[in-house]
This record gives C-alpha cells, sequence and structure tokens, in this order.
C-alpha cells in the first residue's frame, strides 16, 4: 500500500534546496527503513535520533532543511518536540512533517496549528518516501 501525504498546513517551506534531513522516531526500525530509503532515493543526507530530546540536542549541529517526526514517543512526544523547535529562533523556520499513524481530523487540526508542513501517514512506504518529501517540499516553496 502507498501512503499519501496529508496535507495539512499552509506555512512556506525553507527556500533553501533540500539536502539535510533529520528524522525522529523512538522505533529504530523506522529511523533505518527511513533513513536507507532518504539516502538511496532521495540522495539526502540523513540524521536519525531516537527522541525529541536527542534531536534537540543534535538540531543545531546538523542544521536540518527539514524535520520528519513521530507524534508518538516516550519521554517526550513529538507535539512538544515540534513546540520546542519553534519557541527557538534557531530552530524555529526549520519546517517539520509529521510521520504518523494518528491522522484522525481533530488531530491533523492540531498539527496545523502547532506549525507542522504536512503529515504521512504510517506505515510509509519506504520506495515513494522520498517522492513524497519532495513533493511536499516543492509545493510549499
Amino acid at each position: 500500500m502507498i501512503s499519501q501525504a496529508i496535507h495539512c498546513g499552509t506555512e512556506s517551506a525553507n527556500s533553501r534546496m533540500l539536502h539535510r534531513i533529520m528524522i525522529v522516531d523512538d522505533e529504530p526500525d523506522i529511523n533505518m527503513i527511513a533513513k536507507i530509503s532518504l539516502e538511496s532515493f532521495g540522495n539526502y543526507d540523513v540524521e536519525t535520533c531516537s527522541s525529541g530530546v536527542e534531536a534537540l540536542k543534535k538540531v543545531e549541529g546538523f542544521d536540518p532543511n527539514l524535520i520528519l517526526l513521530d507524534v508518538m514517543m516516550p519521554f517526550m512526544d513529538g507535539e512538544e518536540t515540534i513546540r520546542k523547535l519553534k519557541r527557538n529562533p534557531k530552530t524555529s523556520h526549520i519546517p517539520v512533517i509529521f510521520v504518523t499513524a494518528r491522522i484522525y481530523k481533530k488531530d491533523l487540526i492540531k498539527y496545523r496549528e502547532l506549525g507542522a508542513l504536512d503529515v504521512i501517514p504510517k506505515p510509509f512506504d519506504p520506495i515513494s518516501l522520498a517522492n513524497q518529501i519532495k513533493d511536499i517540499w516543492d509545493g510549499f516553496n
């Protein structure tokens, strides 16, 4: 099954070219599959993080053009992570796409209010993930 991105925001993506993507997910298999997919099919430089806390520590040093963020994670969920990213002047400009199984209408509204660029539903198709991200990125530039 090929998942489709669910548009939920109107915020413009960063006008820079898309080269570096940070993936934040507490499931090691998801991080590995997404990293391999994006490096192989999109030729992106990819950094993975297993938690929101780790992402907040690494984000400024990696300087991603885009963050793929899981919603449901222990300790600090994706919603709290995006709030902290948006409050920090050094990271507030970085577009975020949620990658989650939680795609009810009320959730999509909340993600938009939090500043998410878009949502890619889990499970995602590793073969088409790079193209989905490129389409989202291009649609907001």
